[in-house]
This record gives structure tokens, sequence and C-alpha cells, in this order.
């Protein structure tokens, strides 16, 4: 894995990219659970595929911000290379600034859709925050439909619901992964934006399957020559 491992923001990798590959793991052991389960035992565990599609929710989902810091995320660059080093700062720098825009209004709407399952006010404003909606209605006891309540949750209950007990999951757990999600995004691309500023990169994509056909390339016509 690539990335500093000192300070704050290696940490923070080093935090995302093992949450990433527990996610991984966790859907491969609990998809394997579940087929012997059904097909040895004849019975089934009820709740995995409701978790197995979460799980793939927060793999997929911070993944899209591990993948902006990796550079990871697919693009079309032909014109970028045509340009000048200038240039092309230029239009990456742009680029960054248009993701951040777009990553911020993500951001608003993933709190949102997830304030009222955590008892918490949305904001107003359609498309950027101008305060707080104090009259929306709180859903904090709506629940999962199959994944049974967890006993490190249960402070959840006096938190949020009231005194009142979950018998599944509530929402506000599995949808936490949205906040969280677009507020990684947001970091990331101002992170990319101070990479391309300062020269270290020239863009928010790199093309490496054209870069390792480049170097394959060039490494045979070092062998023939």
């Amino acid at each position: 894995m690539s990335g500093a491992r000192t300070g704050p923001t290696g940490l923070l990798n080093s935090l995302e990219e093992t949450l990433i590959a527990l996610l991984l793991g966790l859907m491969t052991i609990i998809t394997f659970a579940n087929v012997i389960a059904r097909f040895v035992f004849n019975s089934n565990i009820l709740w995995a595929l409701e978790l197995t599609v979460f799980l793939f929710a927060w793999l997929v989902l911070l993944g899209a911000s591990y993948a902006v810091k990796a550079h990871a995320h697919l693009g079309v660059d032909a014109i970028v290379n045509m340009l000048a080093p200038g240039a092309r700062r230029a239009v990456g720098l742009f680029a960054a600034a248009c993701c951040i825009v777009f990553s911020l209004l993500l951001l608003k709407g993933a709190y949102d859709y997830w304030a009222v399952f955590a008892d918490l006010p949305p904001t107003s404003g359609r498309w950027f925050p101008t305060g707080f909606d104090m009259t929306a209605r709180s859903q904090s006891f709506y629940e999962v439909q199959d994944v049974p309540m967890v006993a490190v949750f249960k402070f959840l209950e006096d938190l949020i619901n009231y005194g009142e007990s979950y018998e599944k999951l509530p929402k506000v757990v599995p949808y936490a992964v949205l906040p969280v999600s677009m507020l990684l995004l947001v970091f990331r691309f101002i992170q990319a934006a101070f990479q391309i500023a300062r020269g270290e990169v020239d863009r928010l994509v790199a093309s490496h399957e054209v870069e390792d056909e480049l170097d394959a390339v060039r490494a045979q016509r070092g062998e023939n020559d």
C-alpha cells in the first residue's frame, strides 16, 4: 500500500486501508458461511444477505475516496496529454475545484439523509446549507429489515430512541457511512488539489494501464536492442 505512514494523514491512510480490507474479508466470510449453511445444513443465515449489502455499500463509498487518494479513478486524458505542463496543471486544478464543489453537494445530501435517523436536524437550503431545519420529523426509530440489534449499539436506545428498545439494528448505524464517506471524499479532493498545486501530479486520474503498456514496450525494445 502506498502513502506515508506517519502523522494524521498516514494514520488516516492506514485506517482507511484496514477498514476496506476488513469489509472485503467480512463480506467473503459471511457469504461463504451462508453458502455452507444453505447447501450443507439446509439452513439459512437470515441476516446474511442484508448485512452483505450494507458491507458492500460501505466498501464502495469508502473506496471512492480512497481511489481519489490513489489516483485510481478512470478518466480520459487524451486532450490533457497534449497540453503544456502549465496548462495541464491549470486544467487539473479546475477539475479538482469542480470535484470539491460536487463532493460538498454530496456531503450535504448525505448528511441530510442520515441526520433524521440520528435524531438530528437536517440542513435547510436546496443546494447549500442555510441553517438547520428544526421542523424535520425524527426517524431514529427506523430499523433495518433483518440484521438483529447488536449489544455494542445499545447506547443508541437512550441516546436517540428515547429509551425504546430496538429489535433490529437501527438504520442510523449502516447509513452512517454516507456522511463519513462524503467527508472523506471532500478531504481527498482537497488533498489532490494541493498535490497538483505543488506540482507533485498534474491530474486527478492516472492512466495506469497505458503507463504499464508503455513500460512493457520500452522494456521489450531495450531487450531487442
